[in-house]
């Protein structure tokens, strides 16, 4: 043990020689071996909006980097799809993708052949709204039902709609739809709809809704009588679902899950059955929530953004009593969307949060710890695309699709 010592000790010191006698080839393996097992810096460097915001606790925005090993392929397997807006695996691998217009597409599982679905009620399409994001009945392969989200125009302007139909034995309509619920108050905009749909284990629906964007409806996200800013838990039937934190309180409507929502437009389940949500912030303020029944996240009295105008939001704070906190945010902006939990062929990525990003064009991998982001990843930068949604295949590959109306495919190699 002694000799061993001795030797290692001697290994060393002539590496540090070597290196102050200026052989750089050495010093540079040894550095970057340093590198390799080095935590590395966060992606994000741009300057922040609001740098005298302070997070509530270590590592809740621009924590570690994180660099996948895996070799991954990325490809384009469909490039007209419109402006698609939400995704979902049918049983047999195809893919269901809604149009903002007001259809859906069924496009086949390699992407190559695509087939239109009609028969939805009317939509109001400007701006952010259209027909948006889908989902399957947990039965689906029993009664062929559908549900999906669209901003429904009516008397006074528009405001985020459920609804639900069959898919016709051709697959070319939507029998009987039926607007199974209405997050009211009708106002006259054009933005911040939410829409997410996430079925729960039990086939009750969690539903996002935006609070409108405008200074004249934020005010509503804390309102417990309005339905904009909120997430919503509903049954099959639109009703409010069995075991809701409000039922019974005459101060909140009974469907509410949670409040306090800017504009919401990511819903996923992770593997322990736990309920996360990715939100537009203003200019900065992004977030990523662990959505707990009951709670209050703040907008628009607390955020970590500030108004596009670059005033501060409201009293400009960022903690308030009675209000969760952000898992994550994100100052600069990011513009997530959709999210998901993969569950895919690429072992490092279990787990881990997928968000499309529309402004920030890229997907983010966050890897999330006991509740906690401890490493983040950015990743097809080099795409140049707004990704809207993304999806856990049925073959195990991760898909996304863009505003550009492309259909991407991320596989393992």
């Amino acid at each position: 043990m002694k000799h061993l010592i001795i030797k290692s000790y001697a290994v060393l010191m002539l590496l540090q020689i070597t290196s102050c006698n200026g052989n750089s080839k050495r010093n540079s393996i040894v550095n970057d071996t340093i590198t390799q097992n080095r935590t590395l810096q966060n992606p994000e460097t741009a300057k922040k909006n609001s740098p005298g915001y302070r997070p509530a606790f270590a590592g809740q925005t621009r924590t570690a980097g994180v660099k996948t090993s895996t070799p991954f392929q990325v490809e384009i397997i469909n490039k007209d799809l419109g402006k698609p807006w939400g995704i979902t695996n049918l049983p047999d691998g195809r893919f269901l993708i809604t149009e903002k217009s007001g259809f859906m597409n069924i496009v086949s599982a390699d992407g190559k052949t695509t087939a239109k679905v009609e028969g939805f009620p009317a939509v109001d399409s400007r701006g952010q709204g259209g027909l948006l994001d889908v989902a399957l009945d947990p039965d689906f392969k029993i009664n062929r039902m559908i549900y999906w989200t669209f901003s429904e125009p009516a008397a006074g302007g528009n405001h985020t709609a459920v609804a639900k139909g069959k898919l016709s034995a051709d697959e070319k309509m939507i029998e009987k739809a039926d607007v199974i619920f209405r997050a009211t108050p009708t106002y006259d905009g054009k933005l911040h709809y939410g829409s997410r749909l996430v079925f729960d284990k039990d086939g009750n629906l969690f539903v996002s809704t935006g609070e409108r964007s405008d200074l004249a409806t934020r005010p509503l996200a804390q309102n417990t009588m309005a339905y904009l800013g909120k997430i919503l838990k509903i049954t099959k039937d639109g009703k409010p679902a069995p075991g809701n934190p409000f039922v019974g309180n005459p101060k909140y409507q009974p469907e509410i899950y949670s409040y306090g929502h800017r504009n919401p437009q990511g819903l996923a389940l992770d593997q322990n059955g736990q309920l996360w949500e990715s939100e537009m912030g203003p200019k900065g303020g992004d977030e990523v929530n662990l959505i707990g029944p009951g709670k209050n996240y703040g907008w628009g009295d607390v955020t970590y953004g500030i108004e596009y105008s670059g005033k501060k939001v409201g009293a400009g704070i960022q903690q308030k009593p009675g209000t969760e906190q952000p898992v994550y945010y994100w100052d600069p902006s990011v513009s997530m969307s959709g999210i998901t939990f993969y569950t895919g062929n690429i072992g490092e990525w279990k787990n881990d949060m997928m968000l499309g990003c529309l402004g920030g064009e890229k997907i983010i991998r966050l890897v999330i710890k006991n509740n906690k982001v401890v490493g983040e990843e950015w990743l097809l930068e080099d795409q140049n695309e707004r990704f809207r949604d993304v999806l856990n295949g049925q073959d195990g590959n991760l898909y996304s699709i863009t505003d550009s109306g492309k259909l991407y495919r991320i596989s393992k190699k």
